[in-house]
């Protein structure tokens, strides 16, 4: 049976603003991978990691206010200690829910390692980094904008772009502090449906993609999350619209849905990792067949394989 850790802890306000909730996790939990991993996507502006004191910060958003959220690890009492400032410290009850899923916190590292430790491919990697999660995403329209700007490019080709769009469509706010925090707060789906995006570096055609994404979020035509609709149809309305592909779905899936089985199965990283164990494996038909085995945990196994080329090339590599 899978261990249900304790309820987070979480003080009253302050009269300063600022709320720390505790966390807890089941470990082992991979925290330097999972920083690694986030701050090669980090949006500019919006979020960054602090390598010298290995924690996370973003600008969020939460009931019409925001605030600055700061995250460390206490692996000694298996926590994570997330420190909200401003006017959403006094959301932080609402707010311990998605923080848990952002930083997968309710993940069974021996479960999953029970399922793959048998695997040829899949054993090796998990006792490599047997607390490796699936990170999570702030907003699945968050994510679904940097996966649209991502297509066809480099994670850090992504990253620069998207800090582009919070330039042009996102909000300064007051309560983020020194400039050496992350002080915008991402774009609203109405305000980047509605931005001047001319010469920002995107061809036409994904411009357009991700402003009609962003204006039937903002119509309410499209919902993302699961609450307001099951996965197999927040999956169907997600591709339906143009310029969006599996992988973005199956992405999406994995990281802000919280589908512990999606898989991108067109991922060229993902592909080329099961092709070199496997050459004969050419065939994206003949990869699915020889994933089927990794159910329901392919999210983990699609981060296991990133991580190992992340490890080899010292970069944020894959997702």
């Amino acid at each position: 049976m899978k261990p249900k850790p304790p309820t987070p802890q979480t003080p009253p306000a302050s009269r300063s603003g600022s709320v720390t909730l505790t966390l807890p996790y089941t470990a082992p939990f991979d925290w330097p991978r999972l920083l690694r991993f986030l701050a090669g996507r980090a949006t500019p502006g919006v979020e960054a990691v602090d390598a010298n004191t290995d924690t996370y910060q973003r600008v969020v958003e939460w009931a019409g206010v925001s605030g600055l959220l700061t995250v460390r690890c206490e692996p000694q009492r298996a926590v994570l200690l997330a420190r909200l400032d401003g006017a959403v410290s006094q959301h932080a009850d609402a707010l311990a829910k998605p923080l848990t899923h952002l930083f997968d916190l309710h993940a069974d590292p021996g479960a999953i390692q029970a399922h793959f430790c048998r695997d040829l491919w899949l054993g090796p990697l998990l006792a490599a980094a047997p607390g490796l999660r699936v990170p999570g995403a702030w907003s699945g329209f968050e994510l679904v904008v940097r996966a649209i700007v991502g297509q066809q490019v480099s994670v850090k080709a992504a990253t620069t772009l998207t800090g582009r769009l919070v330039q042009r469509a996102g909000q300064l706010i007051v309560e983020a502090g020194p400039a050496a925090q992350p002080g915008w707060r991402f774009p609203t789906p109405e305000r980047l449906a509605s931005a001047d995006l001319t010469n920002i570096g995107m061809p036409g055609k994904r411009v357009a993609a991700l402003q009609g994404f962003a204006q039937a979020v903002a119509s309410g035509d499209l919902p993302l999350e699961p609450a307001a609709a099951d996965c197999a149809t927040l999956r169907a309305k997600l591709l339906a619209l143009p310029g969006i592909g599996p992988w973005t779905v199956e992405y999406v899936a994995m990281r802000a849905w919280r589908d512990a089985d999606a898989w991108p199965s067109t991922d060229l990283v993902l592909m080329q990792a099961i092709m070199a164990r496997e050459p004969a494996l050419v065939r994206p038909a003949q990869q699915r067949e020889r994933t089927e085995a990794w159910r329901p945990w392919r999210a983990y196994a699609a981060m296991h394989l990133w991580n190992e080329i992340a490890d080899r090339a010292g970069a944020a590599r894959g997702g």
